[in-house]
């Protein structure tokens, strides 16, 4: 279980994370919804040690808070960032050799061999480009390769931000259904940053709202998606369209 307490975080002089409290049980879907500059990445980025915080963050039983990420990473701890980030000049079977910087195992060791099929298996498109380079796929397949290249690390858990981002609504469709296989086949649990809050509460069993660097409310997703609150604020006009 992810566990965060009184969790604060300053870029300077301003406070982008206030106090935040925040729990994400095994082999659960969370999702963390909220406007831009709310501080929802700064949240990932945190709990993956890419900046200085106060506060505790702990992983079963062990504090991360004081961690570097390379460390945190080596834990099981797999973020992947908004804007995908792969290797542009690399292929999608080099880009997923890289994920396994965790464990280090030789490229034709019988683990990598599984491991590679089990991406493979989630996403074909991936096997049928494995020798095409990164920077020439789509946005959507550079999506499923950060993905697929976290998977390669064996997580415990994986830190999604906004990967629905720029992506067209069919390929995002596409996405949060293996994202929702990749939960319920292998058990990962999942903490999910999204922008689109009616996709990111439909595909998560708890939810959070951030608003200004505090969790202002939380509860099962279900629970969420009809509430007048979040109806109103995230979720607008596609809301009429949910209503009976």
């Amino acid at each position: 279980m992810l566990k965060i307490k009184d969790l604060h975080a300053y870029y300077g002089p301003i406070e982008a994370l206030k106090g935040i409290d925040l729990k994400v049980k095994e082999g659960e879907i969370a999702c963390l919804i909220g406007s831009n500059g709310a501080g929802k990445t700064t949240l990932l980025n945190a709990i993956s040690g890419m900046i200085k915080t106060s506060g505790t963050i702990h992983w079963d039983d062990v504090e991360l808070t004081r961690m570097n990420c390379t460390k945190i990473a080596k834990m099981g701890i797999m973020h992947v960032p908004s804007g995908r980030h792969v290797f542009p000049g690399l292929t999608v079977k080099e880009n997923l050799e890289v994920g396994t910087i965790n464990w280090r195992g030789p490229f034709g060791a019988p683990k990598f061999k599984e491991d590679i099929e089990v991406v493979y298996n989630l996403f074909p498109r991936l096997k049928e480009r494995e020798n095409q380079l990164a920077w020439s796929m789509s946005g959507g397949e550079q999506q499923m390769l950060a993905v697929g290249r976290a998977l390669m690390g064996r997580p415990k858990i994986l830190l999604l931000d906004e990967p629905s981002m720029g992506l067209a609504p069919v390929v995002v469709a596409e996405l949060f259904e293996k994202i929702v296989e990749i939960n319920r086949s292998l058990g990962m649990t999942i903490l999910l940053v999204e922008q689109n809050a009616k996709i990111a509460l439909k595909n998560s069993q708890y939810a959070y709202v951030i608003e200004d660097g505090l969790i202002t409310i939380d509860g099962p997703a279900d629970e969420l998606r009809n509430d007048p609150r979040i109806r109103q604020a995230y979720l607008g006009k596609l809301a009429e369209a949910d209503k009976p």
